[in-house]
């Protein structure tokens, strides 16, 4: 099957909030209907400002003439470190495969086409959030799991 990835122009907009509304409904199992209207008008707003400030790059994988998943990556800049001296830093989000196209290499192609546009500007620290079903695609890429890493789910606790 040959997978095509293409990336998302600012004409794709109601296509890109439609597959990511499609993403969240899966991801936090919100029921059908749930209005997801707010939700969608700050994705729209997300992406009007990053897609115009190529903060982020979205994409779809295609399989012939049907859209098969989606993906994005956001850039962004941390404090430099010796693990990473420019502070350039590179989050995958919202890899997404439909379920009749899965493990037939969509996933791997989107997750490689976007990590390919980190490298071309010179990023080398990417990171991205999984599900235990993603996980073993991303360890065969060669995603490691990090240590350390904590989050604060309930900022009112710091009230």
């Amino acid at each position: 099957m040959k997978v095509t990835v293409r990336k998302a122009k600012k004409e794709d907009m109601e296509l890109l909030l439609e597959w990511r509304m499609e993403v969240l409904r899966e991801v936090f199992s919100i029921p059908q209907n749930q209005s997801t209207d707010g939700l969608r008008e700050e994705n729209r707003r997300y992406y009007e400002r990053s897609l115009a400030s190529e903060g982020h790059i979205a994409c779809f994988a295609w399989v012939e003439d049907a859209i098969a998943g989606c993906g994005g990556i956001c850039f962004y800049q941390e404090m430099p470190s010796p693990d990473n001296a420019t502070g350039e830093c590179a989050y995958l989000m919202n890899i997404y495969t439909r379920p009749q196209f899965r493990k037939q290499g969509v996933g791997e192609a989107i997750i490689r086409w976007l990590a390919a546009q980190a490298i071309q500007r010179g990023i080398t620290k990417i990171y991205l959030e999984t599900s235990q079903a993603g996980r073993p695609l991303y360890q065969k890429i060669g995603f490691i799991p990090m240590q350390d890493m904590m989050k604060l789910p309930d900022t009112e606790l710091m009230l």
